[in-house]
This record gives structure tokens, C-alpha cells and sequence, in this order.
């Protein structure tokens, strides 16, 4: 174990075997559900192993493709209810990332407020990122590190969470300084946006992803947990 900035990181070692799959999926497996989505056919992979949230993903080309496990709530509630919630993560990545990346959690909270939101730690550009036509709402010092925060309009067919949904709001936490493994307090990333006057719907998610816009790449998340404690 190590100590990088913003707590311990515990490097994990990677995973063999698992289950790859290579069209838009998703299915739970001891507690976590694991999820790949793009919107263009053919362009990568997921492989998950059943061990915490793990997985590994590859793809090449695509103009979005997002890769993630985690926690999934089928009674969405309010963040609150679920206690503290809490990721460890560890990362290797090759390749490149095409025109944007986000490496970290996502997630979303469902009507009356369908929110898809994103906690950056990492990318295959340039931190800190910045989606583009974003709101600066003000940062926030979390996990030893600076966040800014940001909330961004969206519309789109078929990426929606939120039922009869084609146009709603992201919310960003993007870090300053790019880490690769750590521990991400979500809980305090979803009072600051709180406090910053983004508010949550009923969380639906809480997962560990990956999602680029192009490029050829693969990215290993060597430890991979999120958990809700009270």
C-alpha cells in the first residue's frame, strides 16, 4: 500500500478470466451491477470478474463509450438514506482517449430532479477537464485535493436514466491534480454540490467509470469498491 494524495492507495493486481462483453448490457453480480453503453456499434468492450466492482474495458474508436460498476438502487432514495458512501479505487490505462475522458464515479438521481452526474479523478487529456458549456458553481477541497464544481445541460436519445427524459442536467466534480488510485468520499461531493445549489433526486447510481469519446485504448481498475455504510 501507498500514500498518494488524497489518502491511501491500495494497488490491487489485476484480474484474469471474467466475462467480456461487447454490446450495450448490464446485470448485477454480488451486490454490484456493471454496465456498458455506446452509441456506436462495435467500438470496445467491458470485462467483469465478480470481484468488488473490477472490471476492465477496451475500445477503439466511437464517438461515446462508457464502461462502469458499482452500486445500484432498485428503491432510488435520497443520498442521505444510504449513509456514507465511499469508492477505493486503483487504475492502470494505455492508449488514448479520443476528443474527452473521464475516469472516476457517475452516476444518476431520477425525477423530480434527473441529474447525471460525474466525479473526475483522472483522464486521458489534460486535467482539469472541462466538458464545455458548464456552469462554474464554485469548488471544493475533498480527498486532499480541489475540486471544481460544475453543472452542464444535456440532451440526447437513448442515454437518458429518467423516464420519457431527452433533456436534463450534469453535475461535475473535476479534480485540479489527476490521481490514479485513492479514496473518493462521494457523500462529501454530493453536500458540497448541495451547498453549491445542485441538488439530487433519489440516487439511482454510484459506480466507477470510464467513458471516452473516441481514441483506441483499455483501462484495468485493479481495486474497485464502493460501499454504503451507515
Amino acid at each position: 500500500m501507498s500514500t498518494g494524495d488524497g489518502g491511501p492507495c491500495i494497488e490491487g493486481t489485476a484480474q484474469t478470466g471474467g466475462t467480456t462483453y461487447t454490446t450495450n448490457s448490464e446485470n448485477t453480480i454480488d451486490g454490484n451491477t456493471w454496465e456498458l453503453w455506446t452509441n456506436t456499434a462495435g467500438s470496445g468492450s467491458i470485462t467483469v470478474y465478480g470481484v468488488d466492482a473490477q472490471f476492465s474495458a477496451m475500445w477503439n474508436g466511437g464517438s461515446d463509450f462508457l464502461a462502469r460498476d458499482g452500486l445500484q438502487w432498485n428503491d432510488p432514495q435520497p443520498y442521505t438514506s444510504y449513509g456514507t458512501i465511499t469508492a477505493q479505487f486503483a487504475e492502470t490505462k494505455t492508449g488514448t482517449g479520443g476528443l474527452f475522458s473521464y475516469i472516476g464515479i457517475y452516476g444518476w438521481s431520477l425525477p423530480p430532479t434527473c441529474i447525471e452526474f460525474y466525479i473526475v479523478e483522472d483522464s486521458y487529456n489534460k486535467m482539469p477537464v472541462n466538458p464545455g458549456n458548464t456552469t462554474q458553481m464554485g469548488t471544493a477541497m475533498i480527498d486532499g485535493g480541489t475540486y471544481i464544481l460544475y453543472t452542464r445541460p444535456t440532451t440526447g436519445t437513448g442515454g437518458s436514466n429518467c423516464p420519457n427524459t431527452t433533456s436534463w442536467t450534469q453535475y461535475y466534480s473535476v479534480r485540479e491534480t489527476a490521481r490514479t488510485c485513492g479514496v473518493i468520499s462521494v457523500t462529501e461531493h454530493f453536500n458540497a454540490w448541495k451547498n453549491a445549489g445542485m441538488t439530487l433526486g433519489p440516487l439511482q447510481q454510484t459506480q466507477l467509470l470510464v467513458e471516452t469519446g473516441g481514441g483506441n485504448g483499455t483501462l484495468d481498475f485493479t481495486t474497485a469498491t464502493v460501499t454504503a455504510t451507515e
